[in-house]
């Protein structure tokens, strides 16, 4: 059996195709009536839109590429789930690749990997400056950052790192830690999320009065529970005796919490700990793990707003229902800040909450 047709549906109903086309692309102007005609039509013949012919019309493949720099980080695993099910709410198909953090990568990504298939990026880079930003070849696809800004070149969509550490080191302060180390901490001036939280952390001893140490702040080669595990017994093992701990991400707080376990140390009697990205393994750990939350379908919606709206604005011609094109509009770079909430667990004396 033949597959419908719009202008199957179009008999079927008593329509025009044009008006199937309206329906279809939900149009306002479309009596409720008429709707009904239609979609019970659509029903009835099974008919499908054909969304690659869609997409063609337009110039376009469909599918937009997310680019993280590890896939088994548990954050961007999950940051991945809810951009999928953003894109697919848009017909549009996700491409996850992974750079490793390799500068190689992420400028390939900038260009949709030197080919035509990629309609748009979404990057979480950290290998990148400003400059290869600016520096993009004519005709690369609309690209949206994620995590900290590289000054300018992109649109970009992250939490406000600085803020959320902050609040994660006054919440603390307010239970009396006074030597609180930070896992992952940096003491530069870059533009990088583990900077950006640093600075945070650094703000709220300030305004504490809790003079800083710079042997405090352990830097990692990654971002993973065992580095958390080796910077807290080198910590340990050159003397050190914090009382709190405010770790960049929750694989460096899971990693910390077996080194104090295996110290004799209680969490969070002898040291309370906090970290970010609220993954699911800190809700099952022993203790639940504090975390700075990041609200990760916020991140994920906005992204995939964001560069729809760019790629609408960089397309021509009309899709195959009848739509035409997008509407220009205001091209300025966006920064936009998802929200985030501090989670309180057992390892910071909180209650307990999943």
């Amino acid at each position: 059996m033949a597959r419908p047709r719009i202008k199957d549906v179009a008999r079927h109903a008593g329509v025009s195709e044009k008006t199937v086309s309206n329906v279809i692309n939900d149009y306002a102007h479309v009596s409720d009536r008429t709707r009904r005609a239609v979609q019970e039509a659509i029903q009835h013949l099974g008919y499908k839109v054909n969304l690659a012919g869609r997409h063609l019309r337009k110039g376009r493949t469909g599918i937009i590429a997310l680019v993280v720099p590890e896939l088994d980080v548990p954050y961007f695993a999950e940051l991945a789930r809810h951009v999928i099910r953003e894109a697919e709410q848009r017909a549009l198909t996700v491409l996850i690749h992974q750079t490793g953090a390799d500068r190689d990568h992420e400028l390939a990504a900038l260009t949709g990997f030197g080919s035509t298939f990629v309609d748009g990026v979404i990057l979480s880079p950290l290998a990148l400056d400003a400059d290869d930003l600016r520096d993009r070849v004519p005709g690369a696809p609309p690209t949206v950052l994620l995590g900290e800004l590289l000054e300018e070149g992109a649109d970009h969509v992250a939490i406000d790192n600085e803020k959320a550490a902050r609040e994660a080191t006054e919440h603390l302060i307010a239970l009396g830690r006074r030597t609180i180390l930070a896992i992952g901490g940096r003491d530069d001036t870059g533009l990088g999320t583990a900077e950006a939280r640093t600075r945070g952390y650094l703000a709220a001893l300030a305004e504490a009065g809790i003079a800083h140490d710079p042997a405090a702040l352990l830097p990692v080669k990654s971002f993973r529970m065992p580095d958390g595990a080796e910077a807290v017994a080198r910590a340990l093992r050159e003397g050190l005796r914090p009382d709190a701990l405010l770790c960049l991400n929750d694989q460096l707080a899971l990693g910390a919490l077996r080194a104090l376990h295996e110290q004799g140390l209680r969490v969070p009697d002898d040291v309370a700990v906090i970290g970010f990205d609220d993954v699911e393994g800190g809700r099952f750990s022993v203790p639940t793990l504090s975390t700075v939350a990041p609200d990760k379908a916020a991140v994920a919606r906005l992204a995939v707003e964001l560069l729809q709206r760019r790629m609408e604005e960089d397309g021509t011609g009309a899709d195959m229902e009848g739509a035409g094109a997008a509407p220009a509009a205001d091209r300025s770079l966006q920064d936009l800040v998802a929200p985030h909430r501090l989670v309180l667990r057992e390892s910071t004396e909180g209650p307990v909450s999943r």
